[in-house]
Protein backbone atom coordinates (compact mmCIF):
# COMPACT_ATOMS: atom_id res chain seq x y z
CA UNK A 1 0.00 0.00 0.00
CA UNK A 2 1.43 3.44 -0.92
CA UNK A 3 2.22 5.75 2.12
CA UNK A 4 -0.23 9.20 1.56
CA UNK A 5 2.04 11.64 1.64
CA UNK A 6 1.03 14.67 4.28
CA UNK A 7 0.49 17.99 2.45
CA UNK A 8 2.92 20.70 4.40
CA UNK A 9 0.70 23.93 4.11
CA UNK A 10 2.67 27.35 5.13
CA UNK A 11 1.32 29.09 8.20
CA UNK A 12 -0.62 31.59 8.16
CA UNK A 13 -0.02 33.80 11.39
CA UNK A 14 2.92 34.99 13.25
CA UNK A 15 4.17 32.35 15.81
CA UNK A 16 5.48 35.53 18.16
CA UNK A 17 2.14 37.72 17.88
CA UNK A 18 -0.14 35.90 15.73
CA UNK A 19 -0.38 38.62 12.87
CA UNK A 20 -1.13 36.90 9.51
CA UNK A 21 1.71 36.89 7.52
CA UNK A 22 2.03 38.13 3.99
CA UNK A 23 3.39 36.76 0.65
CA UNK A 24 6.45 38.80 -0.70
CA UNK A 25 8.95 37.17 -3.39
CA UNK A 26 7.59 33.77 -2.24
CA UNK A 27 8.44 34.63 1.18
CA UNK A 28 6.41 34.73 4.29
CA UNK A 29 7.10 38.13 6.21
CA UNK A 30 5.39 39.80 9.34
CA UNK A 31 3.73 42.96 8.69
CA UNK A 32 3.69 44.07 12.79
CA UNK A 33 6.29 46.31 13.88
CA UNK A 34 5.97 45.80 17.39
CA UNK A 35 6.41 42.24 16.95
CA UNK A 36 9.00 41.40 19.85
CA UNK A 37 10.51 38.14 17.93
CA UNK A 38 11.29 40.75 15.11
CA UNK A 39 12.29 43.41 17.02
CA UNK A 40 14.64 41.09 18.53
CA UNK A 41 16.49 40.03 15.21
CA UNK A 42 16.83 43.51 14.16
CA UNK A 43 18.73 43.88 17.33
CA UNK A 44 20.76 40.76 16.71
CA UNK A 45 21.35 41.86 13.13
CA UNK A 46 22.34 45.24 13.86
CA UNK A 47 24.60 43.88 16.65
CA UNK A 48 26.18 41.49 14.37
CA UNK A 49 26.68 43.73 11.49
CA UNK A 50 28.42 46.43 13.42
CA UNK A 51 30.14 43.83 15.34
CA UNK A 52 29.03 44.46 18.82
CA UNK A 53 30.58 41.56 20.87
CA UNK A 54 28.45 40.30 23.77
CA UNK A 55 25.21 41.02 22.15
CA UNK A 56 23.21 37.57 20.70
CA UNK A 57 19.69 36.90 21.39
CA UNK A 58 20.44 35.69 25.18
CA UNK A 59 21.41 38.66 26.00
CA UNK A 60 18.91 40.87 24.04
CA UNK A 61 16.45 38.86 25.80
CA UNK A 62 18.29 39.76 29.42
CA UNK A 63 18.15 42.99 28.64
CA UNK A 64 14.45 43.49 27.38
CA UNK A 65 14.98 45.85 25.03
CA UNK A 66 12.59 46.39 22.01
CA UNK A 67 14.58 48.77 19.85
CA UNK A 68 17.95 49.79 18.55
CA UNK A 69 16.85 53.38 20.76
CA UNK A 70 16.47 50.88 23.74
CA UNK A 71 20.54 50.16 23.36
CA UNK A 72 22.35 53.28 23.35
CA UNK A 73 19.79 54.68 26.34
CA UNK A 74 21.23 51.79 28.56
CA UNK A 75 22.87 53.07 31.74
CA UNK A 76 25.11 50.49 33.06
CA UNK A 77 23.48 49.97 35.88
CA UNK A 78 20.69 48.61 34.38
CA UNK A 79 23.04 46.11 32.26
CA UNK A 80 24.86 44.94 35.28
CA UNK A 81 21.78 43.76 36.75
CA UNK A 82 20.07 42.29 33.77
CA UNK A 83 23.39 40.31 33.27
CA UNK A 84 24.30 39.54 36.68
CA UNK A 85 28.11 40.53 36.04
CA UNK A 86 29.36 43.78 36.24
CA UNK A 87 32.86 42.52 34.00
CA UNK A 88 30.17 41.35 30.86
CA UNK A 89 28.40 45.12 31.34
CA UNK A 90 31.46 46.67 31.14
CA UNK A 91 32.86 44.61 28.12
CA UNK A 92 29.28 45.10 26.12
CA UNK A 93 28.91 49.28 27.40
CA UNK A 94 32.15 49.98 25.77
CA UNK A 95 31.44 47.47 22.45
CA UNK A 96 28.15 50.11 22.41
CA UNK A 97 30.10 52.96 23.11
CA UNK A 98 32.80 52.26 19.78
CA UNK A 99 29.94 51.13 17.76
CA UNK A 100 28.77 55.10 17.86
CA UNK A 101 32.38 55.61 15.49
CA UNK A 102 30.78 53.39 12.47
CA UNK A 103 31.29 54.49 9.05
CA UNK A 104 28.11 54.83 7.37
CA UNK A 105 28.83 52.41 4.39
CA UNK A 106 28.43 49.71 7.85
CA UNK A 107 25.51 51.44 8.97
CA UNK A 108 23.15 51.08 6.10
CA UNK A 109 23.40 47.26 6.42
CA UNK A 110 22.75 47.55 9.99
CA UNK A 111 19.56 48.37 9.49
CA UNK A 112 17.89 45.53 8.01
CA UNK A 113 16.82 47.50 4.96
CA UNK A 114 15.69 45.26 2.43
CA UNK A 115 18.03 44.28 -0.41
CA UNK A 116 20.80 47.09 0.93
CA UNK A 117 23.55 45.00 1.85
CA UNK A 118 27.12 46.06 1.92
CA UNK A 119 27.36 45.85 -1.82
CA UNK A 120 24.39 48.24 -1.93
CA UNK A 121 25.65 50.81 0.91
CA UNK A 122 29.02 50.88 -0.74
CA UNK A 123 27.56 52.00 -4.21
CA UNK A 124 25.80 55.35 -2.21
CA UNK A 125 28.45 56.40 -0.29
CA UNK A 126 30.60 56.50 -3.23
CA UNK A 127 27.87 59.04 -4.33
CA UNK A 128 27.61 61.06 -0.52
CA UNK A 129 29.70 61.87 1.70
CA UNK A 130 26.69 61.95 4.43
CA UNK A 131 23.88 60.32 4.49
CA UNK A 132 21.42 63.78 4.34
CA UNK A 133 22.48 63.74 0.76
CA UNK A 134 20.55 60.71 0.16
CA UNK A 135 17.45 61.27 -2.91
CA UNK A 136 16.67 59.73 -5.60
CA UNK A 137 19.04 60.95 -8.27
CA UNK A 138 22.07 59.78 -5.68
CA UNK A 139 20.05 56.22 -5.60
CA UNK A 140 19.81 56.13 -9.69
CA UNK A 141 23.34 57.17 -9.83
CA UNK A 142 24.92 54.76 -7.58
CA UNK A 143 22.92 51.80 -9.78
CA UNK A 144 20.55 50.57 -7.36
CA UNK A 145 17.68 48.73 -8.45
CA UNK A 146 14.28 49.59 -8.77
CA UNK A 147 12.93 47.60 -5.54
CA UNK A 148 16.41 48.39 -3.61
CA UNK A 149 15.83 52.04 -4.25
CA UNK A 150 12.53 52.18 -3.03
CA UNK A 151 12.87 50.32 -0.35
CA UNK A 152 16.08 52.58 0.91
CA UNK A 153 14.28 55.82 0.02
CA UNK A 154 11.16 54.43 2.26
CA UNK A 155 13.79 53.45 5.35
CA UNK A 156 15.22 57.08 4.99
CA UNK A 157 11.79 59.37 4.47
CA UNK A 158 9.84 57.16 7.02
CA UNK A 159 12.20 56.15 9.56
CA UNK A 160 15.80 57.50 9.19
CA UNK A 161 14.30 61.14 9.31
CA UNK A 162 11.42 60.31 11.51
CA UNK A 163 13.69 59.38 14.45
CA UNK A 164 17.31 57.29 13.48
CA UNK A 165 18.55 59.96 12.61
CA UNK A 166 18.19 61.05 16.48
CA UNK A 167 20.87 58.01 16.99
CA UNK A 168 25.02 58.35 18.21
CA UNK A 169 26.19 58.74 14.90
CA UNK A 170 27.71 60.69 12.63
CA UNK A 171 25.83 59.05 9.60
CA UNK A 172 29.13 60.23 7.50
CA UNK A 173 31.37 58.18 5.91
CA UNK A 174 35.25 58.27 4.77
CA UNK A 175 34.61 57.00 1.21
CA UNK A 176 36.01 59.49 -1.47
CA UNK A 177 33.12 60.13 -3.56
CA UNK A 178 33.49 58.68 -7.13
CA UNK A 179 33.61 61.61 -9.15
CA UNK A 180 36.54 62.68 -6.75
CA UNK A 181 38.15 59.49 -7.31
CA UNK A 182 40.92 59.21 -10.37
CA UNK A 183 41.34 55.96 -10.78
CA UNK A 184 40.99 52.54 -9.15
CA UNK A 185 44.18 50.67 -8.45
CA UNK A 186 45.38 47.02 -7.90
CA UNK A 187 48.97 46.15 -6.66
CA UNK A 188 50.16 43.05 -7.89
CA UNK A 189 53.26 41.05 -6.10
CA UNK A 190 55.98 43.44 -4.08
CA UNK A 191 56.75 46.93 -4.99
CA UNK A 192 59.89 48.63 -5.58
CA UNK A 193 59.25 52.32 -5.36
CA UNK A 194 57.81 52.04 -2.02
CA UNK A 195 58.76 50.49 1.11
CA UNK A 196 55.44 48.57 1.81
CA UNK A 197 52.26 48.55 0.32
CA UNK A 198 50.68 50.23 3.45
CA UNK A 199 52.53 53.27 2.85
CA UNK A 200 51.63 53.25 -1.38
CA UNK A 201 48.01 52.80 -0.40
CA UNK A 202 48.08 55.54 1.93
CA UNK A 203 49.93 57.89 -0.58
CA UNK A 204 47.28 57.14 -3.23
CA UNK A 205 44.49 57.57 -1.29
CA UNK A 206 45.90 61.28 -0.44
CA UNK A 207 45.88 62.09 -4.22
CA UNK A 208 42.62 60.86 -5.02
CA UNK A 209 42.89 56.86 -5.82
CA UNK A 210 40.74 54.13 -4.98
CA UNK A 211 42.96 51.09 -4.05
CA UNK A 212 41.50 47.66 -4.41
CA UNK A 213 43.57 44.16 -3.07
CA UNK A 214 41.79 42.34 -5.84
CA UNK A 215 40.86 43.12 -9.38
CA UNK A 216 37.64 43.50 -9.10
CA UNK A 217 35.50 45.31 -12.26
CA UNK A 218 35.63 48.74 -11.23
CA UNK A 219 39.54 48.68 -11.57
CA UNK A 220 41.58 50.54 -14.03
CA UNK A 221 45.21 50.31 -13.43
CA UNK A 222 47.03 47.71 -12.16
CA UNK A 223 50.40 48.43 -10.52
CA UNK A 224 53.02 45.34 -11.40
CA UNK A 225 56.80 46.44 -10.83
CA UNK A 226 58.10 42.74 -9.75
CA UNK A 227 57.93 42.34 -13.95
CA UNK A 228 55.73 38.52 -12.79
CA UNK A 229 53.15 38.13 -15.32
CA UNK A 230 50.96 36.94 -12.76
CA UNK A 231 47.52 35.94 -12.77
CA UNK A 232 46.95 39.49 -12.63
CA UNK A 233 48.82 40.75 -15.47
CA UNK A 234 47.20 38.50 -17.43
CA UNK A 235 43.58 39.57 -16.67
CA UNK A 236 44.43 43.17 -16.91
CA UNK A 237 45.77 42.82 -20.55
CA UNK A 238 42.56 40.98 -21.72
CA UNK A 239 40.74 43.69 -20.02
CA UNK A 240 42.45 46.26 -21.88
CA UNK A 241 43.61 48.28 -18.58
CA UNK A 242 46.69 50.03 -17.75
CA UNK A 243 49.65 48.55 -16.42
CA UNK A 244 52.23 50.34 -14.96
CA UNK A 245 55.74 49.22 -13.98
CA UNK A 246 56.38 51.80 -11.53
CA UNK A 247 54.17 53.34 -8.83
CA UNK A 248 55.39 57.26 -9.13
CA UNK A 249 54.44 57.21 -11.98
CA UNK A 250 50.91 58.31 -11.35
CA UNK A 251 52.31 61.33 -9.62
CA UNK A 252 54.58 62.08 -12.79
CA UNK A 253 58.00 61.52 -10.75
CA UNK A 254 59.19 58.81 -13.50
CA UNK A 255 58.10 57.80 -16.36
CA UNK A 256 57.36 53.72 -17.82
CA UNK A 257 54.29 53.18 -19.11
CA UNK A 258 53.43 49.39 -20.24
Amino acid sequence: MRELKQKILPPTNCPSCDTILEWENDQLFCTNLNCLDKSNKKIEHFAKTLRIKGLGPKTVEKLEIDSIFDLYQLPLETTIDALNSEKLAVKLFREIKASKLADLVDLLPAFSIKLIGHTASQKICEQVESLDELNEEVCETAGLGPKARANLLEWFYEEYTDGYDRLPFSWKTKIKKKENIKGVVCMSGKLKSYSTKAAAKKLLEKKGYLVKSSLTKDVTILVNESGINSAKQQAAQKRGLLIITNLKILFGETNGIT
